[in-house]
């Protein structure tokens, strides 16, 4: 799929933080990414059991709605001594009924992980698969990951979801400390987005 330089490209999220991360991943490409949420297109329920599959998912319903080429992303906190929990279900992990809190997601992940007692494994793996989808039906899926550890209590307050618990390999901050020039360097949407300009360009 070709985009060119002032495509209108739809970024199916109504998450702004994420909104905003993937608009300034974007910026080499010279496009005018428009949110779901600002085009106030319905949120399609994440049936799939796999990061590319949920974002299919919802590439596929922002494209169809729009009429626009779309680009969506599953991303999410997999924990190795939890089984890769909470994986596809990370957002769900901070649902209240109300909305997301994601400091209550990331204490019961800790409380899961004291569960488990003392000198357990705190490795974990952030994950990032992105769907591009033309209102053709073309479509492309990029993966990227990035291992660290999980840091207890949080710190940081320059992320969002997960971010402020997650120390990536080879480094002494969270996500949530980082410049966000840094974070989006190296973290696993970034990788998954080097994947995508390469395909592009």
């Amino acid at each position: 799929m070709r985009l060119e330089p002032g495509t209108r490209l739809v970024i199916a999220t109504h998450n702004a933080g994420k909104r905003d991360e993937i608009a300034a991943l974007l910026t080499p490409l010279g496009l005018h990414p428009l949110s779901a949420g600002e085009l106030g297109l319905p949120v399609p329920e994440e049936t799939e059991d796999s990061f590319a599959g949920n974002a299919l998912l919802k590439a596929r319903a922002a494209a169809r709605a729009s009429g626009l080429p779309a680009l969506a992303d599953d991303s999410g906190l997999c924990v190795a001594a939890l089984g890769g929990d909470p994986g596809v279900h990370t957002a769900d992990w901070a649902e209240t009924g109300t909305g997301r809190d994601w400091m209550r997601a990331m204490q019961r992940v800790e409380d899961r992980l004291a569960a488990l007692g003392p000198g357990v494994d705190r490795h974990a793996t952030f994950v990032c698969a992105l769907a591009l989808v033309g209102p053709d039906g073309t479509e492309s899926v990029f993966e990227g990951r990035v291992d660290g550890r999980l840091a207890w209590p949080p710190r940081g307050a320059k992320g969002f979801g997960y971010d402020p618990m997650f120390v990536p390999e080879g480094h002494g901050e969270t996500f949530a400390e980082m410049d966000p020039a840094e974070k989006h360097r190296i973290s696993h949407r970034a990788r998954a987005f080097a994947r995508l300009l390469e395909a592009l360009g």
